[in-house]
């Protein structure tokens, strides 16, 4: 069987360097907001190419903090992509905010900029561009519609760690980007984690603050916070996880470029790479008619693949009160039933991939 993600292989070749973060939080007998954290941050932040991190407990407390620090909340509302994993609309909802679905480009499976203007009203605050699958959405259209109407925009990056925009690292093209830790992730820790980055020094306090009971003063608490912050092992563990980062999104890069090139000429809609992006590869998603059928003869062949994800927020009973039904956002749920992530994983060998294209191609002649 070639697993999706073989989490413990891909953990267990960075043994040496976890045990020894290990070791250091366990002898410095520090565990919440210490040094590990704090030089995470820094590290984290010059990765990104931003000015300031912060980290927290996971990626949707830093889609809610902020949201939070920006102000946001009830009586305002998010344009939000339609095609998404349901965290980028439940931060919106959390914080008592109304999220409008924003349909994508059907190419990328991104936000579609130029369907923002019919969603827009006078109570819009912000825009939550997400970069699926590890592409960065069109950011520059993106920006400059927030910028015209006076809203903030906050990137949605938990599948985005090193992806590139006309050159730049995500972290720090909208007011705030927010990142998830989940071990599955490019950077992935070996627990729950997350944070923010972003240019604004003013932002990036209110975070701090919100995520450690609303306290910059032990005992003293000016707003009403929350208990978020990213741990001294988690951190430790990413520190030395992000080193080898570049090189694990080179060998996923490797592997798209395989299957792009090997999948060619079949019933199948692959990926395609928008202008100036270079995506990070978290998924390669494929799309096909009968995609149930496809992964059954898939998983016959011994191959494992995932639907990312087979339904969309809107038609979820968690959003059962927007009143929304099949038909109100066709081109996300078309995406959400045609979509399979092929396996990829920085320790997926070269002979395991052609082995997935000759299934693909097997399955779908």
């Amino acid at each position: 069987m070639i697993p999706f993600l073989d989490l413990k292989s891909v953990n267990l070749s960075h043994a040496e360097g976890l045990k020894a973060a290990f070791d250091r939080v366990l002898e410095s007998g520090w565990f919440i907001l210490g040094e590990e954290s704090s030089l995470f941050e820094r590290e984290y932040a010059s990765y990104c190419q931003a000015a300031h991190a912060v980290g927290v407990a996971n990626g949707l407390d830093a889609l809610i903090l902020a949201l939070r620090a920006l102000d946001i909340g009830p009586g305002d509302e998010v344009l939000v992509p339609s095609n998404t994993f349901i965290a980028s609309w439940l931060a919106v909802s959390h914080v008592g905010a109304t999220p409008v679905p924003v349909e994508p480009c059907e190419a990328t499976a991104n936000l579609d900029p130029d369907r923002l203007a019919p969603a827009l009203t006078s109570r819009t605050k912000a825009v939550m561009p997400v970069h699926l699958y590890g592409q960065p959405a069109a950011l520059d259209a993106v920006l400059a519609f927030a910028r015209a109407h006076g809203l903030k925009v906050i990137e949605d990056a938990a599948q985005a760690h090193g992806a590139l925009y006309k050159g730049q690292r995500v972290g720090a093209h909208g007011d705030v980007v927010a990142w998830s830790f989940y071990p599955g992730k490019n950077l992935g820790a070996l627990g729950d984690g997350g944070a923010i980055t972003t240019n604004d020094p003013v932002l990036a306090d209110r975070v701090r603050v919100l995520r450690n009971y609303g306290s910059k003063q032990k005992y003293r608490h000016d707003v009403i916070g929350f208990n978020s912050r990213l741990d001294e092992m988690q951190a430790a563990f990413l520190r030395h996880k992000l080193t080898t980062l570049d090189a694990e999104n080179s060998h996923r890069a490797q592997i798209a470029a395989r299957y792009t090139q090997g999948l060619q000429a079949l019933p199948l809609a692959l990926p395609e790479v928008a202008d100036s992006c270079v995506p990070v590869w978290h998924l390669y998603v494929v799309r096909h008619a009968n995609r149930e059928q496809l992964a059954q003869a898939l998983a016959a062949r011994g191959v494992a693949t995932v639907i990312h994800y087979p339904v969309p927020p809107h038609l979820q009973p968690a959003y059962s009160q927007m009143g929304m039904g099949q038909g109100d956002l066709p081109i996300a749920e078309r995406l959400h039933r045609e979509v399979l992530s092929l396996p990829i994983s920085p320790q997926m060998q070269p002979h395991e991939v052609d082995s997935v294209i000759a299934a693909v191609r097997a399955c779908c002649m």
